[in-house]
């Protein structure tokens, strides 16, 4: 017997889902509240509903308002494709390109929008209710969610495509949430991907977000989340992942690739875990906990920074010099153990300057052990072809040049911290009287 609970958009009877995928799942979202009105029947009484999207593009030009717990939102493919890459081609080449634009089960961001509007009317997915319980268990599965283009912003990029600035977000939640899944979906070309204010039992798991003004926000505050096996890469001016007012936050086995102003940025963030990932930035700042981080696990981390590659970025920067830190520590007992850092630069900010990887800027107690930094000097090449010239900076470790940095500062308002084994005598700097310190051996020439 089929369910009346599970609707395909391009069945239901009201609205076209090709022309306003967002006028359909509104009426059916209006449905299931029409039929689930039972708060207790049989010890159930409102179990939700799936609402599936075939593979095909569906624009959506008015926004799709969720106020309801239990609903399932599903496609058939994450349909990613880099379109930085297709707006950075000259046009006349576009005819041999065997695809031009994202695919998979994909909504297209048509949203009507004034300068002044509020950030949350840019969204695609807008989740809000008040009251008890918070809403629950909403899961957006498997679709793409594109903005289709960037515009001019005052910056002076000579490509508008390449602003990261549209005003649009792909889905955004505004209330308190529980148990909310995000799973194998894409966005592309939004100045937000996901923002969620006040997240608890959160999962963000297998997406692809890239090529979006900032990825992944969670603000407000939270609690006992997760950010795992993601592939993620922010614009120059936004954040890959950023959470503030956290607690048990788990950012673990996440692939983030360039370019975000920051990897990873925590705002007041404690007691949680930042283990297992891959990390590549084009800028200083990969890793920032500030505002009285404290407590938090860093470890087994890799970060690369290296110099930008590809033409259309090659002179554009997050803003930060090179004695920011690759990982900047603002807080309390945080622990930096077991990380590799690969320092490959040759333009260094201010001229002349010692890099610095892990900088202590305040706070007291901090544990930081048993990291790896190699730094070279390897003037890259650059090129046209975004693909080629990045894979070809990522495999370029010959003919490089010891570079000299200092591994970890220890700024005068940060105290009794130990730094062990994380660089050598000549490689760390900090009061000695008031940190503890082991220095790296040196091997022998």
């Amino acid at each position: 017997m089929p369910s009346k609970n599970h609707y395909n958009v391009t069945e239901w009877p009201i609205g076209n889902p090709y022309e306003d995928i967002g006028e359909v799942i509104n009426s059916i979202i209006a449905d299931i509240k029409k039929r689930q009105t039972n708060k207790d029947e049989n010890k159930g009484g409102k179990p939700g509903a799936v609402i599936y999207i075939p593979p095909g593009d569906y624009h959506l030009s008015t926004q799709v308002m969720i106020d309801i717990s239990f609903l399932k939102i599903m496609g058939a493919g994450h349909g990613f494709t880099s379109s930085s890459i297709r707006f950075n081609t000259p046009e006349e080449e576009w005819a041999d390109l065997h695809e031009l634009w994202p695919g998979g089960s994909r909504i297209l961001v048509d949203l009507p929008l004034e300068e002044d509007d509020e950030e949350h009317k840019g969204a695609a997915f807008y989740v809000e209710r008040s009251g008890n319980p918070r809403i629950s268990s909403v899961e957006f599965s498997d679709f793409c969610i594109d903005g289709l283009h960037f515009i001019e912003d005052g910056s002076g990029m000579t490509n508008p495509e390449n602003t990261y600035t549209n005003g649009k977000t792909g889905i955004y939640v505004a209330s308190a949430c529980d148990s909310f899944r995000i799973t194998g979906m894409g966005f592309v070309y939004l100045e937000h991907g996901i923002t969620i204010y006040h997240a608890d039992a959160l999962s963000i798991h297998n997406n692809f977000i890239a090529e979006c003004g900032n990825c992944i926000e969670l603000r407000g505050w939270g609690q006992a989340s997760k950010i795992t096996d993601n592939l993620i890469g922010a614009g120059f001016k936004g954040y890959s992942i950023y959470a503030e007012n956290f607690g048990g936050l788990l950012i673990t086995a996440n692939n983030i690739f360039p370019r975000g102003a920051s990897s990873i940025c925590l705002d007041g963030v404690t007691r949680s875990s930042i283990t297992n990932n891959r990390l590549h930035s084009f800028y200083p700042g990969m890793v920032v906990l500030k505002r009285n981080c404290s407590e938090n696990l860093v470890s087994s981390n890799h970060f690369l920074r290296d110099h930008e590659p590809w033409t259309p970025f090659v002179n554009i920067d997050n803003g930060l010099d090179d004695l920011y830190g690759l990982l900047y520590i603002s807080g309390h007992h945080n622990s930096v153990v077991g990380n590799h850092f690969s320092e490959v630069i040759h333009n260094i900010k201010p001229k002349g300057a010692t890099p610095v990887i892990i900088r202590i800027v305040s706070g007291n107690g901090n544990y930081i052990s048993t990291n790896h930094v190699v730094a070279t000097e390897v003037h890259a090449n650059t090129s046209d072809s975004c693909y080629d010239a990045q894979v070809e900076a990522l495999l370029t470790t010959e003919a490089a040049e010891p570079l000299t940095v200092t591994t970890v500062l220890v700024e005068k308002e940060s105290l009794q911290n130990i730094i062990l084994d994380s660089g050598n005598d000549a490689q760390v700097v900090m009061d000695r009287t008031v940190n503890a310190f082991r220095a790296t051996p040196v091997p022998r020439a």
